[in-house]
């Protein structure tokens, strides 16, 4: 059927959504959940009412391998917190994350692991395809590097073993680990200030190794034509373009003006080079290189020299490849044994592998995976951190544009890649800091939120903060370090998490048991059929096409206020004429009945419409409305109708006889609980 309301939105035929890969070491806290997998969800239960379940995938799983796994397995044993092996360890996490995303109504089709059951298997076959994919298009080289090595420990040094200063100018994180920082930086393990092992606590030293780097220089063309594309696309959350441009500029070096006379002494030696004085209040002059060799060879003869420097942000070769045991198996290219795949690329990859994992439980044939990835009608929709945004808004486009149209997914003729569409959060802070697990101050898990909360509560509460346009902070009245133990026991100091919630709990149960409540009393049960009220309908029509438009720009907030905005309008369209109805009965009108019945006809309409909008936010209680309404989910949650009216959804005999049977509903009954801690 078309649609009468107003909208010029148009949707994929095909979708597949993701939420980013938490780590194997530790259970999901807060950031993870409200910042990523809950809007996520959201998203991905529209687009199931919007064009058909069985034509989206929301995929995601366990990061299985990488340094931050190894460091947190090594801890756990350490401290006898664990006996078992890496592989038990990863499980064990995996386990408690999924318990927790259950909690959380978190409805993916498959969440498994980088490196657990059947998933395994497809993740090391694929990540085999598209390096040897990389290498065979001219795009991988062989590179010796330097790596920390502990002389203590008698070990090469992961990722997270190695802890210094971020060398990048103007990152101020001090998590910088062995190639990059917390905020997502890379740059060369030797630039790394002050680093330390963390396994014994000394100065490591450098030694060679050789690894697999992609050339992401070379497609700084194409990265500049895309983030162009994403500018000028008013969705794109500007975020994303902004951070991807900022490693679009040439490699700088940023030295102390305190060198600057022995800069002279070098400048004649150093490779082509461009000189800026400092900016005044500046700390450091500019010296800009034509490339990122050129700019290397300048950042041995500086510290040869012994002049101190940081670098600006720009296009590094990517690395591919790593040395820790504990990883997707590397392909054997040049000779080259024994390498496996560092955690990054093949995290990049791994939802494909969830995909096609996911349609060999479905029993698809095995290639309809790219009946998703790389139709022209389809769509992917990657929810990440800004922290990542250069993985997914960098690396991965350049390795897709690689990629090409080459026989990497089955035959000259095939499809590429599509380039996907970002979606990025801001930081979910701590109240005013950033939420970590391994800071000062520990954020609650997903576990301890759900002794406070319910999880409705929580989504509602996640998806109102706005993260899309700035960091917000989150201030559960139970866990907030700002308060003292009093605070917290006072009940008349407010909790801001249960802003939402109280939407729920009050006007939402309030307008569903109004509804259902008076078909018993007033209707033997039934829901009246008929033309809903002109005005009523196009009040619904307006939010409706609204609402599609601010879901098509990720725009959840504004979701959730417009929902908000609608149900209080329902609920006060009830209030207001069940009244007049109420009165004209005292009076004795002729017309009171049907007034009445006109009344609840448009507030099951609108309570239609509410429960529609409501459904990605909180789908349990809203399945409960529709089980009561007495609708099949498949019918009643569906955006192809007119909206018109309830006929639509009801059978021809109901439709003659002007009535639909609802179920009946017990008294006191909440669509919409509070925790038991609130009572």
């Amino acid at each position: 059927m078309s649609r009468t309301y107003d909208t010029d939105v148009v949707w994929p035929s095909r979708a597949v959504v993701t939420a980013g890969m938490p780590y194997g070491n530790k259970p999901l806290h807060f950031g993870h959940i409200g910042g990523v997998f809950i809007p996520a969800d959201a998203f991905a239960r529209f687009l199931r009412d919007r064009i058909g379940k069985e034509n989206v995938r929301f995929v995601s799983g366990t990061d299985c391998y990488g340094s931050p796994i190894n460091e947190g397995y090594r801890k756990a044993v350490e401290a006898g917190e664990f006996a078992g092996t890496i592989d038990e360890y990863v499980m064990g996490n995996h386990i408690r994350q999924k318990e927790t995303l259950d909690a959380f109504d978190v409805s993916l089709d498959i969440f498994e692991g980088s490196g657990l059951g059947r998933c395994k298997d497809v993740h090391q076959s694929l990540s085999e395809k598209l390096i040897e994919g990389l290498y065979e298009q001219g795009y991988l080289h062989l590179e010796e590097t330097l790596q920390f090595f502990d002389a203590e420990a008698n070990t090469y040094l992961n990722g997270r073993q190695v802890v210094g200063r971020c060398p990048v100018q103007g990152c101020k994180s001090e998590h910088g680990y062995a190639d990059e920082c917390d905020m997502g930086h890379q740059y060369d393990p030797a630039d790394l200030i002050n680093p330390v092992s963390s396994i014994t606590g000394t100065v490591p030293e450098m030694r060679p190794v050789k690894n697999w780097y992609f050339n992401l220089p070379a497609f700084s063309g194409f990265l500049k034509e895309h983030v162009a594309l994403l500018q000028s696309d008013p969705e794109t959350r500007p975020v994303i373009p902004q951070t991807i441009d900022e490693f679009l500029a040439p490699p700088v070096i940023f030295v102390k003006n305190e060198f600057y006379d022995e800069y002279l002494l070098l400048a004649d030696s150093l490779p082509p080079h461009t000189f800026r004085e400092a900016e005044k209040g500046k700390q450091s002059f500019e010296i800009q290189f034509e490339s990122i060799s050129d700019r290397d060879v300048a950042k041995a003869a500086l510290t040869e020299a012994q002049i101190r420097f940081r670098t600006s942000k720009t296009l590094v070769p990517f690395r591919i490849t790593g040395s820790i045991d504990w990883g997707v198996k590397a392909p054997v290219l040049d000779g080259v044994e024994g390498l496996t795949v560092w955690c990054w690329p093949e995290s990049l990859w791994a939802p494909i592998s969830f995909t096609i994992a996911l349609n060999d439980e479905l029993a698809l044939p095995r290639n309809t995976w790219r009946d998703f990835w790389c139709a022209d009608d389809a769509q992917v929709y990657q929810f990440i951190g800004q922290d990542n945004i250069y993985f997914y808004g960098v690396a991965q486009p350049a390795m897709w544009e690689a990629l090409g149209k080459r026989g990497v997914f089955g035959g000259p003729d095939a499809k590429p890649l599509r380039q996907t569409t970002l979606v990025a959060n801001h930081h979910v802070l701590f109240g005013k800091t950033k939420a970590s697990s391994s800071g000062a101050v520990k954020p609650p898990t997903g576990e301890e939120l759900l002794e406070h909360y319910t999880a409705e509560q929580l989504r509602a509460h996640f998806l109102a903060l706005g993260l899309g346009q700035k960091s917000v902070g989150f201030k559960p009245k139970p866990f907030d370090p700002a308060l003292t133990d009093e605070q917290r026991e006072d009940k008349r100091v407010a909790d801001p998490v249960l802003k939402e919630g109280t939407l729920l709990t009050n006007v939402f149960n309030r307008l569903a048991r109004s509804c259902l409540y008076e078909a018993q009393k007033s209707f033997n049960g039934n829901m009246p059929l008929g033309a809903v009220s002109v005005d009523v309908v196009d009040k619904a029509h307006e939010a409706l096409g609204r609402y599609e438009h601010l879901m098509h720009s990720f725009e959840l907030h504004s979701v959730m206020q417009l929902a908000d905005e609608f149900i209080r309008y329902a609920n006060k369209y009830w209030a207001d004429n069940i009244k007049l109805a109420a009165e004209e009965e005292e009076a004795g009108s002729p017309n009171a009945l049907a007034h009445r019945r006109q009344v609840l006809l448009d507030s099951f309409y609108l309570l239609r419409i509410c429960t529609l909008m409501m459904h990605p936010i909180v789908p349990k209680g809203c399945e409960v409305i529709c089980d009561y309404m007495d609708f099949e989910p498949e019918a009643f949650f569906s955006w192809n109708y007119d909206f018109n009216d309830m006929d639509e959804l009801c059978h021809a005999h109901e439709i003659d006889a002007g009535a639909h049977a609802v179920c009946e509903l017990p008294p006191r009954f909440d669509f919409f609980r509070k925790h038991e801690s609130q009572y």
